[in-house]
């Protein structure tokens, strides 16, 4: 009887050392820092602890696979590993990385789609993005704008100019719809709050004016006057007489140079030959842009001439306009001359 005594309390001290030295094992191995934590961990859809255990260890970011079992089962049972790539460089722990991969934190990229730019640059920017999934190849103009749910729609104009962010996995379209949306939402917004006196008369219409401006601006706080120049011309049947609009409608044929001749050649989209505004955008307007089509200055000027440092001059009368491209764009030698294609 004794000796059965001593088997069993020898028995209970063995395994309260074997648990005391599991568990320290166990909280020195949570509590160490991790190796290799300058390696990039991806993790495919639909793995789940046991594969992300293996790989860890596998990769020697950690040291020993059932220990991270052990721990997700006794305070992470519901981890959701969501798939993506991670970086390990802000991981201290083995609670740490868990905590990151059931967030989602994944590595995040970033492409920034410039103001002024076309529909066709915007295209070929996204498909030059090695770390997207290509979607665009395979879509026309009208199948994107399909996809997109405005069926029908021109694409140019229809997407806003900013900084955006994508991850492992997404594609160049998943991007574009953000742009498309982002541009909507904006558009909505200002729309809403336009001045009294703007002469555009829909949301669209102010998409096309602020396109103009967006291409006529060198200096940012001339915007709101380029607009009180173009809303006093729509609100007197004046023509536009914009060059933007101009080379927009000479597509691939524009050579860097406008000519006079090219002012005077009759394009759906030349506002010195048409009334009014072109049928579409002629470029991506950022939100600043949009915000000055919504709120013209009031301004008298009807006329403004580049001078130069990428302000301009802003003129009342043809006259002093034509004095003004005579000394900005002229160099003062000409006596006689009129900026208009027409005189």
């Amino acid at each position: 009887m004794k000796l059965f005594r001593i088997i069993r309390l020898t028995f209970y001290a063995l395994f309260v050392l074997a648990m005391a030295f599991a568990y320290f094992t166990y909280t020195s191995v949570i509590s160490q820092p991790l190796e290799n934590r300058d390696k990039m961990l991806v993790i495919p859809q639909g793995v789940g602890v046991s594969w992300l255990a293996n790989h860890l260890q596998q990769q020697g970011v950690i040291d020993n696979r059932y220990v991270f079992r052990a721990y997700t089962w006794l305070n992470a049972r519901d981890i959701q590993i969501k798939a993506g790539e991670y970086t390990l460089v802000d991981v201290d722990s083995i609670p740490e990385l868990i905590n990151k991969v059931n967030q989602g934190k994944v590595i995040q990229y970033s492409l920034t789609l410039i103001e002024g730019k076309t529909f066709k640059e915007y295209l070929a920017h996204l498909k030059s993005q090695r770390l997207l999934e290509d979607e665009l190849d395979a879509m026309d103009d009208v199948a994107i704008m399909r996809a997109l749910g405005a069926p029908g729609q021109h694409p140019e104009g229809m997407f806003a100019p900013q900084t955006y962010y994508f991850q492992k996995g997404d594609s160049d379209f998943d991007v574009l719809e953000q742009a498309f949306k982002r541009q909507q939402a904006l558009l909505d917004e200002i729309w809403a709050s336009r001045a009294d006196d703007v002469e555009v008369k829909s949301p669209y219409q102010l998409l096309i004016m602020a396109s103009i401006i967006e291409k006529e601006t060198g200096a940012a706080h001339e915007r709101p006057t380029i607009s009180g120049v173009f809303n006093n011309r729509l609100r007197i049947g004046m023509k536009l007489q914009t060059d933007p609009t101009v080379i927009y409608g000479m597509g691939d044929s524009y050579d860097g140079n406008i000519r006079r001749r090219d002012l005077t050649t009759d394009t759906e989209y030349n506002t010195y030959t048409r009334y009014g505004l072109p049928p579409t955008p002629i470029a991506m307007p950022g939100e600043a842009a949009i915000r000055a089509a919504a709120n013209p200055e009031t301004t008298e000027a009807l006329y403004f001439v580049g001078k130069g440092d990428g302000s301009h001059k802003f003129s009342k009368t043809l006259k002093e306009h034509n004095n003004a491209v005579i000394k900005y764009q002229l160099g003062g030698k000409p006596k006689s001359f009129s900026s208009n294609p027409e005189q």
